[in-house]
């Protein structure tokens, strides 16, 4: 369970993070990235503290948990901003 997790974050995070550079501004798709991140995190740090470590893996998938909250919280900042909207 430990492998499996760790690589359906690490897929997870690739695409996340591809997806969400290309569209800043979607603050729908932004919102919504966020929260699948929690959900995420939460599966991670639950697998990281709940399953049999792999001494290989265990070192990747704590700073993957970790870099995965400061995605989170950089996709709830574009979700939840305030975009200012000039008329020209």
């Amino acid at each position: 369970m430990f492998t499996w997790m760790f690589w359906i974050l690490a897929i997870w995070f690739i695409v996340n993070v591809v997806w969400m550079w290309f569209d800043l501004d979607d603050q729908t798709l932004q919102k919504t990235f966020a929260w699948i991140n929690v959900v995420a995190v939460i599966l991670g740090f639950w697998t990281f503290y709940g399953a049999t470590p792999v001494d290989s893996l265990s070192t990747w998938f704590q700073v993957l948990n970790w870099v995965n909250i400061v995605l989170a919280v950089t996709q709830f900042y574009f979700g939840y901003r305030k975009l200012q909207h000039r008329a020209a």
